[in-house]
């Protein structure tokens, strides 16, 4: 495990001490036959607050590790890796920072990282700056025409530039972008008007997305959408939004950055956490009532992806330091990965 944690100090980052403990319940975390032969039963992962001194690791530890991640890097390079990142894991300064450095650092190794943001704690700060009440019903942001003026300049302003400029700041290339732009996500306005300028996504044109990948850059999308008739901007899910980019990608994953570690049996005890499901076992665990609430949308996400070509999805803790890296470059993980 010392090795797993400090290939992200070999690759220039910091990372939280680690220590094992067995999953209390479901099997191990199993890869299906598309990932790589060998990997090890994996275990859960804690992170604990203490720091790792660099002096922990001498120079033949970072070197190990780096051999050791280098199965992983060889089977992402080249491949598109759709992450959608938003919630609480949006509010800390350092956390986004962290953030953004690993999406860079996969950029650097050859993943082809296309980036999906939804913003609605920022959206909450303006609406509540501006007089406007926030309202939501059945989970959904009632939209109507002044808060949706907030929710386009919000997402495609201030949040997708600063994500933008965080990344270029740490070395990389972005563009930034909004469903509307080029068509990349059309939608329709909801059947349930009440809830004002909420879409439903109905296509997504990934020709610009694809063109910017191929020229190295990253493409910062936030979740706005367009009705194609009447060019009414529409307010879109940001995981939904994500879901549907992938699929049209034909991406190799979906990695869906969370306020929560992922599925879990007990939503109060981490130890809990599936670290594998499959499709008809997520399916199972909805009807069961386990899986509930605003996490049902997420899985449901999941599996229309897989439905459509998408190779795994995962659902991870984007409040946990380096949580994005862990994730796809470690035997364990940190999150629930779902497959076909």
């Amino acid at each position: 495990m010392q090795l797993q944690s400090s290939f992200l100090h070999a690759a220039g980052c910091r990372v939280s001490n680690i220590s094992d403990s067995r999953l209390a319940v479901h099997r191990p975390r199993v890869y299906p036959r598309r990932h790589l032969r060998g990997i090890r039963a994996s275990r859960e992962t804690e992170l604990l607050k203490e720091p790792l001194s660099d002096k922990s690791f001498s120079p033949f530890d970072r070197v190990s590790v780096l051999s050791e991640a280098l199965p992983y890097l060889q089977q992402f390079r080249n491949k598109t890796i759709v992450i959608k990142y938003g919630g609480a894991a949006m509010k800390d300064p350092m956390l986004k920072a962290g953030v953004i450095k690993d999406l860079v650092l996969l950029a650097c190794v050859g993943v082809r990282p296309v980036l999906v943001h939804g913003g609605g704690p920022e959206i909450n700060t303006w609406l509540d700056k501006l007089g406007i009440k926030a309202e939501f019903k059945n989970g959904l942001r009632v939209t109507d025409a002044a808060t949706m003026d907030v929710v386009e300049m919000v997402l495609g302003g201030r949040v997708n530039k600063g994500l933008v400029t965080l990344i270029q700041q740490a070395g990389g290339q972005a563009v930034g972008l909004c469903g509307k732009d080029s068509n990349i996500i059309r939608a329709r306005q909801m059947v349930e008007k009440d809830i004002g300028f909420v879409g439903d996504i109905t296509s997504v044109n990934k020709d610009l997305i694809v063109a910017l990948v191929n020229e190295e850059y990253i493409p910062v999308v936030a979740s706005v959408a367009a009705d194609p008739v009447t060019g009414q901007a529409l307010n879109v899910n940001a995981d939904i939004a994500a879901g549907e980019v992938a699929a049209a990608l034909r991406a190799e994953k979906l990695i869906l950055m969370t306020d929560v570690p992922g599925v879990l049996k007990d939503k109060d005890d981490i130890k809990t956490k599936y670290t594998a499901l499959d499709i008809r076992s997520t399916r199972q665990l909805v009807a069961d009532g386990i899986i509930a609430g605003g996490m049902i949308p997420k899985v449901e996400c999941c599996i229309r992806c897989l439905a459509q070509g998408v190779s795994a999805t995962h659902i991870i803790d984007g409040r946990q330091p380096h949580s994005l890296l862990m994730e796809l470059l470690t035997d364990t993980g940190v999150g629930t990965m779902i497959t076909g």
